[in-house]
């Protein structure tokens, strides 16, 4: 979601880093000539959304995304320049209906311990009360998630008055298993902070990367089992365990399989899927488990980059179908102005995920 602007454009080829409201033209190998645009339209145009959480709520679809704003805050590598200040919720009667945007549902002002920058969120249902819940950095600029509440999916929504108690780092993900047991994946790196908290305590001078532990174990998503009040950890937050083929952990060097930011949970036929950015190569990647808590086993890539600097990703089931909500930047073509957009997510026969290209290539020879 957020660093790096200039590994971005070193990685990403030219065909992503263009505007988003051009279209690029080239030659096949067979010398036609072809076109790219883009795979899916955004959902909605007149405010900027990013990191969209989606979720079926009494048969209606709710996106609960971050809303892009220009704050006019240099780009750095903390991702200062994400500012945003509210929530707003988004909903479709279906996956091809009109998008509605319900306005402001919450707003930092209205959340006591928070000081700026309303990143990632995710919602949850249980017992008549909708769940947000939101990372956000308090008073000593310091990541923590919070939770609020509202009795309506589309809010507004009542922040508690102090985070999640052994909450830190962003991008807060809650799957209810069909136990109804509620687990909560969350952290990121970099401007995320979580490398900061590898022993558990805050350190303020934590390096800013993991680039330096190239052979050791990757700085890991974290997982903690919810309170049936859905607002306390049940337990201690434990690391997610990412492991290859071979069970041996993926390490920090691994830029291309290992975990970054923006985990996501699904299960399909019985099996965990346990899916997630890796940052600075643009990817979003999966696992697969037998348990909420893991271990995950790597399976591949399942989205190529995005236009932008990387892509935040939900994915639910609806009417038989599963879709992916994600972003780009094809309305701004900036990095910090992005647009929510959904497409579908096809499981193979055999467990694993069919490649999404967020882009397509139409012939214009005759």
């Amino acid at each position: 979601m957020r660093k790096k602007i200039s590994i971005w454009l070193l990685a990403i080829p030219f065909i992503y880093a263009c505007s988003g409201n051009q279209q690029q033209s080239k030659k096949s190998e067979k010398g036609e000539e072809q076109r790219q645009r883009f795979l899916s339209p955004p959902l909605i145009r007149s405010i900027y959304t990013a990191d969209p959480s989606a979720h079926v709520f009494d048969g209606k679809i709710y996106i609960y995304p971050s809303h892009d704003i220009d704050a006019g805050t240099p780009e750095n590598d903390n991702g200062e320049h994400f500012a945003m200040r509210d929530y707003h919720v988004l909903s479709m009667n279906d996956i091809n209906g009109q998008v509605t945007d319900h306005g402001v549902a919450l707003d930092v002002k209205d959340i006591p311990w928070a000081k700026q920058q309303l990143w990632a969120p995710d919602a949850a249902y249980k017992n008549g009360t909708y769940y947000l819940y939101f990372p956000a950095k308090d008073k000593n600029d310091i990541f923590r998630i919070g939770a609020a509440t509202s009795t309506n999916p589309m809010g507004p929504f009542k922040a508690l008055k102090e985070p999640i108690e052994g909450s830190y780092s962003m991008d807060p993900a809650v799957f209810i298993d069909d136990d109804e047991n509620a687990y909560m994946y969350f952290g990121g790196i970099w401007g995320g902070q979580l490398q900061r908290w590898e022993t558990d305590s805050y350190e303020a001078n934590g390096s800013l990367t993991d680039l330096k532990q190239d052979d050791a174990p990757a700085i890991s998503c974290r997982v903690a089992k919810l309170k049936a009040n859905m607002i306390e950890f049940d337990g201690p937050v434990e690391k997610v365990l990412l492991v290859d083929s071979a069970g041996k952990p993926i390490l920090g060097g691994d830029h291309n399989r290992r975990f970054f930011e923006g985990a996501w949970m699904h299960k399909y036929k019985g099996r965990y899927y346990f899916t997630y950015s890796t940052g600075d190569t643009h990817f979003l990647a999966y696992a697969i488990g037998n348990s909420p808590i893991g271990p995950f086993t790597y399976a591949g890539h399942f989205m190529k980059p995005v236009q932008g600097w990387t892509t935040h990703h939900s994915i639910i089931e609806t009417e038989g179908k599963w879709y992916i909500f994600y972003h780009d930047t094809e309305l701004s073509g900036k990095t910090h102005l992005r647009n929510v957009k959904v497409t579908e997510l096809t499981h193979n026969p055999d467990g694993t995920l069919k490649m999404i290209d967020p882009f397509k290539i139409d012939s214009l020879s005759n």
